[in-house]
């Protein structure tokens, strides 16, 4: 993805020039050979054996005290973890050391040794507009821990240093994601910030990977409540229908919508059309500054249609949406704002004054755009939101999707596999056992399933369905799902409100899975596996990785001192008349009662 090494160049200290690895191939056109050369790349022909002549451009940059950028894991990808690191990385810092050592007279003073910093770039939201990106930089890696094994001659001691070099490498950049060992995990974690932090931006980003990942732990933990299957059922159930019909759970949460509008109140109708007219007041109020920003809106209107079209031909790459939105619609600025700059100069009968004067008024124009754009679509999303909300809650019942028919939509789909990554060599991912002695099992009575009082014992089926399939779900008008939304929106949150309210009461050596830095930064253990290491197919010795463990305790206080609200999340959806209202309304048709719904463990279809 093209966002990623514009995101490093952009934000890498002290402004210096970064040299990417390009495609030797590329580089046989003169005009391509004359623009990647003036930007800073470096030809690499990945087919030459001679692994000199391989990195010969690089020798040549690093040699003049220059930084070059590469990304180890090969390609570009969405998964719930790191898949695959590579070895160029290793390969290119060791063979140039070495390279520097017998070639004293071609390296600048101060570029003798080399180190690697990892650096890590992590979406909020990858393909979502108008999202965040976080990058921050590991610990250096020097190589004087590899370079003696990697001279000493002996056989097959220097690939050994390369992969101790990138093990290394892996590790750091491990640290500074979010991995997680499956789909229904990640998006479990992800539904439940959403949950605990209700505003779009209300953590920390500085934060933002810790939570995460702590939370991405969490649910990786076997067996961490009775009832913890069921939870993460209703999240993810919640997750996928959000996604079915674009809507957020931070927008749901901030409706404006007065509780006289609830169907179920016995409200006379004066104070009831009164309420209404708030709500359009409302409405009217969001198009009063439209001739403020209309001109801004028509005229960016082609670069946000063309960024949708570049999404949509892409719709099964998340990693690629991000990078078509911007290259379409910078395309498109290419063209409007050097017209809207001709068309102002017109007016001003192309003098030199006026040259400078339009453009100006341009980029005034411009910055206004971007001044502006965060306000008013946020406003325009949660109004949106609020008439599609009003008109699911008070149209007829019979109008909702059946149970079986939104069944499709509460399974989350997973992108389709990228086929450039070697899943025989990629670093597999299982969940630990839940240590006996320091983990034992939450007491205080009889399991709650989060939706009723009734314990949930049912086990998990497939929660996430392929996103490769022969064809597309077709999304259905949003007012047949909003009640199906709303519901499980309650359900969701009274499901988290158990979790958290179990973790409160559970024993003092109650602990959780957790990664390996965070439960050192944090006072954990880590518990070193006593199996011996193993030798793979292509002869690579692999060690069994250690396992991290935080107290139940330590991790609840510490979700809660970044701001998240447990004790008041399930008082926050039991407020709302508009999830409320939806509970339990329109499956007499199926031939449940409403008193019987609270029994139903929902399921989602298993994968064919």
């Amino acid at each position: 993805m093209m966002l990623d090494p514009a995101i490093l160049s952009i934000a890498f200290p002290y402004k210096r020039i970064l040299h990417y690895w390009a495609k030797a191939s590329l580089f046989a056109n003169p005009v391509m050979k004359y623009v990647l050369t003036s930007a800073g790349n470096i030809p690499v022909d990945r087919k030459a054996q001679d692994k000199r002549l391989l990195f010969r451009g690089t020798f040549r940059a690093l040699a003049k005290g220059k930084a070059v950028a590469l990304f180890p894991e090969g390609t570009s990808y969405t998964e719930p973890h790191i898949m695959q690191v590579k070895d160029g990385a290793a390969w290119a810092a060791l063979e140039y050391v070495k390279w520097a050592q017998e070639n004293p007279d071609k390296v600048a003073k101060g570029a003798e040794n080399v180190m690697i910093v990892p650096a890590a770039i992590v979406y909020t939201n990858k393909s979502k507009y108008r999202s965040q990106v976080i990058m921050e930089f590991g610990q250096p890696i020097r190589m004087e821990g590899y370079l003696e094994q990697f001279m000493s001659g002996e056989e097959g001691a220097p690939r050994a240093a390369a992969k101790r070099l990138t093990a290394a490498i892996e590790k750091e950049l491990t640290q500074l994601t979010i991995n997680a060992p499956d789909w229904d995990t990640l998006y479990a974690a992800r539904m439940a910030r959403d949950l605990l932090w209700q505003g779009e931006r209300s953590i920390n980003l500085d934060e933002f990977v810790t939570i995460s990942q702590t939370l991405v732990d969490l649910f990786s933990t076997p067996d961490l409540v009775p009832n913890i299957n069921a939870i993460k059922r209703y999240l993810l159930t919640y997750y996928s229908l959000l996604e079915s019909t674009h809507l957020t759970n931070s927008v749901l949460s901030s409706l404006p919508l007065p509780a006289t509008l609830d169907p179920r109140q016995p409200v006379p109708l004066p104070s009831r059309l009164l309420t209404l007219s708030v709500l359009i007041r409302d409405s009217i109020a969001l198009l009063l500054p439209l001739p403020f920003y209309i001109v801004p809106v028509i005229l960016h209107a082609p670069a946000y249609a063309m960024g949708r079209f570049g999404a949509r031909l892409v719709e099964d790459e998340e990693e690629t949406q991000a990078q078509n939105k911007v290259v379409f619609g910078l395309l498109l600025l290419l063209m409007i704002y050097p017209a809207a700059f001709f068309f102002l100069w017109a007016f001003l009968w192309y003098t030199p004054v006026g040259a400078l004067v339009a453009g100006f008024l341009v980029f005034l124009f411009a910055m206004y755009h971007n001044r502006l754009i965060n306000v008013s679509y946020d406003r325009a999303k949660r109004l949106v939101a609020a008439w599609r909300v009003l008109v699911g809650v008070w149209a007829p019942k019979r109008w909702d999707l059946s149970l079986s028919a939104v069944a499709q939509y509460t399974v989350p789909r997973i992108p389709p596999e990228n086929p450039w990554i070697d899943r025989s060599k990629a670093k597999a991912t299982s969940r630990p056992v839940t240590p006996a002695l320091s983990s034992p099992s939450v007491t205080g009575g009889p399991a709650e399933s989060p939706a009723s009082s009734t314990p949930t014992s049912t086990p998990a089926g497939p929660s996430t369905s392929a996103g490769s399939g022969p064809g597309r779900r077709r999304r259905p008008p949003s007012h047949r799902l909003i009640r199906h939304v709303l519901r499980a929106r309650v359900e969701a949150a009274k499901a988290l409100a158990s979790l958290f309210a179990q973790l409160e009461r559970a024993p003092e050596g109650k602990h959780v899975c957790a990664s390996v830095h965070l439960a050192q930064a944090f006072g954990g253990y880590v518990e070193t596996p006593k199996e011996p290491s193993r030798e793979t197919s292509a002869g690579v010795e692999t060690v069994p990785e250690p396992q991290g463990w935080r107290s139940a305790r330590e991790v609840v206080a510490f979700l809660r001192s970044r701001g998240a609200k447990f004790r008041a999340l399930e008082a926050r959806v039991e407020g709302d008349w508009a999830a409320l209202s939806s509970e339990g309304e329109g499956y007499e048709s199926e031939g449940v009662s409403t008193s019987e719904m609270d029994d139903i463990v929902w399921v989602p279809p298993s994968r064919q």
